[in-house]
Parts: structure tokens; sequence; C-alpha cells
């Protein structure tokens, strides 16, 4: 059976794309998962420090263990989401702590930001969790540029970021980074946000992305990796399609499928409600939204010798 880094390849490389679903709330697990295999697609369940720290995951261990119980892994592999360098409230983070714990525990592909550091800090300490990945034969993802959005407080308008090209990443480092770093898969910065996680604000519907498609061209020439998209809720259908064209081959996907549960649970009192709404929308957005109805075929074909 192929390793997580040879699906995520053969999507890039194919022109299509591995979802990735985060689960904030454990119970969620399961109906990813239902979905994904219902529909005969491929995605990665995956956990950010933020999601133990912010809302109700429990942790790395927590995560496994719900995992666990559900893995398919013909359709669904489980990802390490970002582990910060320096966290959405400016602290620093023992982040070579966590991934390792995360990979004695299993995961099977991990990430470092690193993006709240300058340029030669966040190469060093992306080297660092690169090499602890390698030695344990998993991918390292890594982020240069600023997905905006985790930090307290709202955002300034979304149009005025977009012209301005704030956080964006800049295609000179893009290739720089990938080589020096050796990172497996590099997230990218071109118009995206992360959906809110304090307060109120985290529960209004996520403003609707646009995607500078000539910028990331010009990463995807000069990265020469799969890059992958974070923010992808509430990303234009169209930009999202296309983005896929031009080198994303893994979109994180959260306040799309985490909003429907916490809505389900306040509505209902039920857990089973909520699982369903996470079900449904799950399903929506394979089929409807990504187009990936019977991917996993394709991604799980074997390498060519």
């Amino acid at each position: 059976m192929p390793g997580t880094d040879d699906i995520v390849t053969r999507a890039w490389e194919a022109g299509t794309l591995a979802p990735a679903f985060n689960v904030p709330y454990l119970p969620m697990v399961e109906p990813v998962v239902r979905a994904t295999a219902d529909l005969d697609c491929f995605c990665l369940i995956e956990t950010a420090r933020l999601e133990w720290v912010k809302f109700e995951a429990g942790g790395p261990r927590a995560v496994m263990d719900e995992f666990l119980k559900w893995n398919d892994p013909v359709h669904v592999r489980i990802h390490l989401d970002h582990v910060p360098v320096i966290d959405e409230d400016g602290l620093r983070v023992d982040y070579l702590a966590i991934i390792k714990e995360a990979i004695d525990l299993g995961y099977q592909s991990v990430m470092v930001d690193g993006s709240r550091l300058d340029l030669e800090g966040n190469i060093a300490a992306t080297r660092q969790a690169v090499e602890v990945a390698h030695a344990a034969g998993i991918p390292c993802e890594a982020e240069l540029g600023a997905v905006l959005g985790h930090a307290a407080g709202p955002l300034p308008p979304y149009e005025v970021l977009f012209a301005s090209g704030r956080g964006f990443t800049d295609v000179e480092e893009a290739g720089r980074f990938v080589r020096e770093t050796g990172c497996d898969w590099l997230s990218v910065a071109v118009g995206n946000v992360h959906g809110a996680i304090s307060g109120a604000l985290k529960d209004r519907q996520k403003v609707t992305a646009r995607l500078d498609l000539d910028h990331l061209d010009r990463l995807r020439r000069a990265a020469r990796a799969p890059l992958v998209l974070h923010g992808g809720s509430g990303v234009q259908r169209d930009a999202m399609l296309a983005a896929v064209s031009k080198g994303i081959a893994k979109v994180n996907v959260g306040t799309d499928i985490r909003q429907p549960y916490e809505q389900a649970l306040r509505a209902s009192g039920s857990v089973a409600a909520a699982q369903a709404a996470v079900y449904e929308r799950t399903c929506r957005l394979i089929q409807d939204y990504f187009g990936l109805v019977g991917s996993a075929g394709l991604l799980n074909a074997e390498p060519a010798k």
C-alpha cells in the first residue's frame, strides 16, 4: 500500500487533490471517515495543536485513539496539522516534542509551522522537523508566508488584504525554502485565510476568499513540490478547481465541517445529530465542491517502478 507521501505526490502529478479535514471535536472523526469511504474518496484526517488548546480534540493521542476505531487505510490517513514554533498567542511552543510524540503514536505525516519566524528562523526550524520526520520515514509539511485568520480579533476587510498581498508567500523565497529545508509539501498563502477560532467570531460565516492564481502559478514553478492550501472553507469553487491545476495537491477544510457540528449540537443537544450534520456536509464537499467521488483508486495506485 502506498505511503501518504506517495498519495499526495500522485495527486499533484495527476492534477487532483487529497482533501484534509480538521477534527476539533473527537466525534467528528467517524462521520468524516464514513463519508469518505461511502464516496470512495481519499482524505486526510488531521488535528492541529490549536484544536486541542482552543477546542476539544484532546491532543494527538486522543485523536489517534479515535482514528484507530474507524481507520480505513484505502480511504483515510492521519496527519498532524499546524504545530507552530510560535503560536497564535505569540508563545513559544516545544514543537519538536509534539512532532516526536505524534510520530511515536503512528501519525503518517506531520506539519511544522514556522511562519511567524523570519525566513532564516523558519528554514532552521523546518529543517529540524523534516529531519525528525524523514528519520521515521514520513513526510513533513511546512508553511511559508502567512495564512491569516487564527490570531485573536477580526481581520481587516478581505478585499484590502487581497489587494495588498499581505502575508502572500514570496516566490523567490519559496524555491530556496524547499531546497534548504527538504520539506515534502509547502503550505502557501495566495489569498486564502483561516477561519476565526476566538469568541463569537468563530460562529460567523467565513469570508468568501479568492485566490491569486497567477501568483500561485509562479509559486508552483519555483517550489517544484506539492503545494497545500490552508483555509479551504469558503474559497470560490472555480478558484479552488483552478488552484488544483496550478500545484495545489492538499486542501485543508476546518470551518466548513466544524460549524455544522457545533450548530447541530447546540440546536439538538445530540452528538448523533451533530455527527449527521458533519456526514452530510462532508459528502456535499466531496461530491459537489471538490468533485472527488471515486478518487481513492487513482491515489492509491502503486507508484511506477
